[in-house]
Order: structure tokens, then sequence, then C-alpha cells
């Protein structure tokens, strides 16, 4: 049966606050997909190579606590129904990204971003801007974060301890996915962005990602 409830701007309010805390806390909607590196062995890691994994994870998982964000600002102010769409069933598969580097964090004995409300706060900020410009140019924010994304995670692999592919394998998987967000937002009509943008995105990146490293 086809749902036709209408929601009030108030029901829209604490739904997203609901969103917002679920990205933030490691509970985001996701599509349950398995555990890339489930049957994989746990690596017996040095002190030091725990810490670096656990390092590096902990900057992905605040990655996908922006990308959260992001998805959820641009859902907020895009114009076309199918645009919105595009956005919440991508925030809905970043969230499987979001519970994989969630649990290797654990697994590894470390800790999230203590910052992670304050990325999600100005990812979410970020979002609704770009979905206000409009729905050609949002698309084109989300084909650059992106195609920034895979170059990031790309490196980061290069970083990982060599013998731990528990968390290589989520992050060949995350890369495999990034691709494939960035070639459907392509193809759904995403518009360049100006070269000034593109170096303003990779600055704020790079902010968090030496950020969340550490804290």
């Amino acid at each position: 049966m086809k749902n036709t409830r209408r929601y009030s701007k108030w029901d829209e309010l604490c739904l997203g606050v609901d969103q917002a805390l679920k990205s933030i806390f490691g509970n985001a909607k996701t599509t349950a997909r398995s555990y890339p590196a489930e049957n994989e062995p746990e690596p017996n890691l040095t002190a030091e190579q725990r810490k670096q994994s656990a390092s590096l994870m902990r900057v992905n998982h605040a990655g996908e606590v922006c990308a959260q964000a992001l998805y959820h600002g641009q859902a907020c102010t895009s114009r076309q129904s199918h645009v919105k769409e595009k956005m919440q069933q991508a925030a809905i598969e970043e969230g499987d990204h979001l519970a994989w580097c969630n649990r290797r964090i654990t697994e590894l004995g470390n800790h999230t971003s203590y910052l992670n409300p304050l990325w999600y706060m100005g990812s979410f900020a970020i979002g609704f801007t770009a979905g206000l410009v409009g729905d050609k140019y949002s698309l084109g924010f989300l084909a650059e974060t992106e195609s920034q994304v895979v170059k990031h995670l790309q490196h980061q692999m290069d970083l990982l301890p060599s013998s731990d592919e528990k968390s290589y394998k989520i992050l060949k998987q995350m890369e495999i996915d990034e691709a494939q967000h960035r070639e459907d937002a392509m193809k759904a009509g995403a518009a360049e962005l100006p070269s000034l943008v593109k170096k303003w995105m990779n600055f704020t990146s790079q902010v968090m990602v030496k950020t969340a490293y550490w804290i």
C-alpha cells in the first residue's frame, strides 16, 4: 500500500534530527550489505600498526559522516523529486560504508572522531547550499565529491599496514561504490563545477582528514 502521508515542517525537522543523530552515532540506515572483510582473519598487527589502521579508518568514518550530511542537506533543497530520491538513496548506500568503518574501528580497539557532530553540521550546510544552487550543480557537487573520495581512498589504501587485509578490503569496496555513485551522478545530468569550487572542496576535505586522523 502506497504511503500517502504528508509531513509537516515539524515532522521533517524531527526526521532530519533523527537522521543526523543516527549518522553521527553510527546507526544510519543501510542497504544491509555484507561486511566486505567478514571472512578475512584478523591480522597480527603491532601496536603501532594497529594505531595506524585505526587512525586511517577513523578518517574514513568521519568522511562517511560528512557524506551522509551532504546528501541529507542536498535532499532538503533539491527541486526535482528524482534528484531528491537519488540523494536519499546515495545516503542509504553510504550508510553501509559508515557501518563498515565503525565495525572495523571497534575491531581495532579504537574510537570514531570526537568531532563527528561538527563534521556533520558543516557538511549539511554545504550540501544544503549546493542544493539551493540548482539540481544540475547539486549533482555536479556529488560527482566531484565522489571523484575526490576515490582518490582519497586510493591514497588511504597505500598508507595501510601491508598485512591489514581486512581494512584494505573495506576501503576497496568503498572505492568501487564511490566510483559508481560518481558515474550515476554524471548520467543524471551533473554539471561541471568551476575549478575554484573544486579546489575549495579539496581544501576543506584535507582539513577534515588531518584533524580526524588524531581526534
